[in-house]
């Protein structure tokens, strides 16, 4: 049994459920529609926000219909901003299969995200769940502003850390806030109890997201040198700390190099080696932590259940995975 067949023991049924009903729900009249939809849910990953929805509602109480709508809300919200961000990235793979925009091309593509928020919109308010609507409509102004502002400060490349926490915040974690709020708000109306499950995924967002910046530096226990963020002249926590830290000459080279230079691959080495010599992989690493055990610290005003140890190693999954 596989580790995430281990983590979903709890919701198993559920998800197999779940997974009828959102596809059932994908099907369309127009057959160029029909075709993508069926593209989209052929080559799904692995279902983590659905479970987060599902683990997350059954840690504060019993799964419900309304949990079935918030893991479809979460779905079609996620699905649409992957097919948008294929587009603004001008990216033609994800996840080892072909983005829609390159088989469809960007006109499509759009359209298709448009739809599935549409899509998501009726969802809600077809099943009255104006609670969840609100959630997952701040998710996806969030979403959208962590972008903007993420496009903002590349230009500039003057990332301060408290601005980096505000864009991965906004541009991540809202998502999987929202998935875990969604959770909480279908099965229960104390917003005590939404909002600490709300911020538990946020917690669990941001350390999500720093995990993933740690993957771009590669080392033994993480996989091998890629640089990809800083040839999209991205600064991320790592490298954040170092410039922090680094004499004038050297803060300059990187930020050249990062700025003009982020194509050559030997330059590109050069940072990746100066800022793991320079205690930028540890610094990130002891932060990631830090989020993780304060999000912890929310889940442990639940009662003990299985749903419970599912979600933490859920969270374990997500922030001490390879790739």
């Amino acid at each position: 049994m596989s580790v995430i067949d281990k983590i979903q023991q709890p919701i198993a049924s559920e998800l197999a459920q779940f997974e009828v009903k959102f596809k059932e729900s994908m099907k369309s009249n127009i057959p160029l529609l029909d075709r993508v939809m069926y593209y989209i849910l052929k080559r799904k990953g692995k279902q983590m926000r659905p479970m987060f929805v599902m683990l997350s509602a059954k840690v504060c109480g019993d799964i419900t219909e309304s949990t079935y709508t918030a893991a479809s809300l979460i779905e079609l919200l996620h699905t649409a901003t992957l097919v948008h961000d294929d587009v603004v990235d001008d990216a033609y793979e994800r996840r080892g299969f072909f983005s829609i925009n390159a088989l469809w091309k960007n006109k499509i593509a759009v359209l298709i995200g448009d739809y599935l928020l549409a899509k998501g919109l009726l969802v809600s308010l077809d099943n009255n769940e104006h609670r969840l609507l609100k959630i997952t409509s701040t998710a996806v102004k969030e979403m959208s502003e962590g972008e903007l502002l993420q496009i903002e400060k590349a230009r500039r490349l003057d990332i301060k850390e408290s601005i980096y926490y505000e864009i991965i915040r906004k541009k991540t974690a809202s998502l999987i806030a929202s998935a875990c709020s969604a959770g909480a708000a279908s099965t229960t109306k104390d917003e005590l109890i939404i909002e600490t499950m709300r911020l538990f995924g946020e917690k669990i967002g941001i350390a999500f997201q720093i995990k993933d910046d740690l993957l771009d530096y590669g080392d033994d226990d993480i996989g091998k040198p890629l640089g990809i963020d800083i040839k999209e002249r991205k600064l991320t926590l790592p490298i954040i700390y170092t410039l922090q830290h680094a004499s004038n000459a050297d803060k300059r080279k990187i930020i050249n190099i990062v700025k003009n230079e982020n194509k050559n691959k030997e330059k590109v080495d050069w940072v990746i080696n100066f800022v793991k010599q320079n205690g930028g992989i540890q610094y990130a690493q002891q932060k990631m932590h830090a989020y993780q055990n304060e999000a912890f610290e929310l889940l442990n005003q639940f009662s003990e259940s299985d749903s419970k140890k599912s979600l933490v190693e859920l969270v374990k999954f997500t922030t001490e995975r390879k790739k």
